[in-house]
């Protein structure tokens, strides 16, 4: 992890151990400089990335002040980093389904950058949240980037072991979204009836070196799933 990284995840963390509300002012550029031993430039990106990630907002002339404002129970649709961190209030299990090293798919080697040839983990679980269906997931990993699944990792947060366990930085990710009908499988695994309505979220999660590593598709209950976007704009 770069050390701008470092620093941010830093910055995180004293918002959220100190219960920061939005609006609240933070340090100064110097002062940041001072406290974290690093040049300008290094706070500068640290403040890109926060402000990036809908932490911050700067206000020229004035100061750098708290931005986010959770709503429990909310996932973040473009989040990098799996859903478990927007509910932590919450109690998460899965039921795996599925677990297996097989081929990928045309769709899945086109969305991975592989070859047919090659071997992925194919991951089918269930995840849900207070005890109440929350999503059907399945997601295929580049077995030559995650080289090791088993029931256990499957179980938990496959993202928090792929960046603690395996050390690897997760970059960026593409995210698409449709809105459907739930078809026969997926309602009798999400508890609900044929053609309920659905969000079909399939997402392609790269290393910060632009290698893409997983793709997944996950279908949410519309009972128990709900979405926040924080944007920044830009006018000129």
């Amino acid at each position: 992890m770069l050390k701008y990284q470092q620093i941010a995840e830093k910055i995180e963390r004293y918002i959220e151990e100190n219960g920061l509300k939005q609006g609240s002012k933070l340090p100064v550029i110097e002062a940041l400089m001072k406290q974290y031993g690093v040049s300008k430039s290094t706070i500068i990106k640290t403040l890109e990335l926060l402000e990036k990630k809908g932490i911050i907002f700067q206000v020229r002339g004035s100061g750098i002040f708290v931005r986010r404002q959770n709503r429990k129970g909310y996932i973040s649709l473009l989040s990098n980093q799996g859903f478990k961190k927007d509910l932590e209030d919450y109690v998460l299990t899965s039921t795996i389904i599925e677990l297996e090293v097989r081929k990928p798919t045309e769709e899945v080697s086109i969305n991975l950058n592989m070859e047919l040839n090659e071997d992925v983990y194919y991951v089918k679980r269930i995840r849900y949240i207070n005890g109440q269906t929350l999503c059907l997931e399945e997601s295929w990993y580049n077995k030559s980037i995650i080289t090791y699944l088993n029931k256990e990792i499957v179980s938990e947060s496959i993202f928090h072991y792929i960046t603690e366990g395996l050390g690897l930085k997760v970059g960026f990710s593409d995210v698409y979204l449709q809105v459907d009908k739930l078809n026969e499988e997926e309602a009798a695994f999400l508890g609900l009836e044929k053609d309920a309505p659905k969000l079909l979220v399939e997402s392609i999660f790269h290393l910060t070196n632009g290698q893409p590593f997983d793709f997944s598709k996950v279908t949410y209950n519309y009972q128990q799933s709900q979405f926040f976007i924080q944007a920044n704009s830009h006018f000129f």
